[in-house]
């Protein structure tokens, strides 16, 4: 169980890093603590949209990733393709920090709080 913890919060620092890296470059805000808890209410809502609708074949992946979307589009200035912005550029360097960890053979390779990780 402790070790499933600790996957899980350096995982979600992990997370929170690509959205933190996301919203500096798009929407210029530096601040770390707010795309921690960004990252957990993302990975919150990821997993219980994912949970009731993500079944549906085409349809829920689409309405995840759009719950997911919603997240980060209430959460930072912008609309909604500063938000799917925030999301591609969290995704790319959560996918950089990683493979490098991974090649490192420090962690595996996945992520709470980005999805798709």
């Amino acid at each position: 169980m402790i070790s499933s913890i600790i996957v899980f919060v350096v995982s979600l620092l992990i997370g929170a890093l690509g959205i933190y890296v996301g919203a500096r470059i798009i929407v210029d805000t530096e601040d770390y603590t707010y795309a921690l808890v960004t990252a957990l209410i993302g990975a919150v809502v990821w997993a219980v949209v994912g949970f009731f609708l993500g079944w549906i074949p085409l349809l829920g992946p689409a309405l995840v990733l759009l719950a997911y979307l919603a997240v980060i589009n209430a959460r930072y200035p912008g609309g909604w393709i500063q938000a799917a912005a925030i999301t591609l550029v969290a995704w790319v360097s959560v996918l950089v920090v990683l493979y490098a960890l991974a090649f490192l053979g420090v962690t595996t390779f996945d992520a709470a709080g980005v999805p798709g990780v």
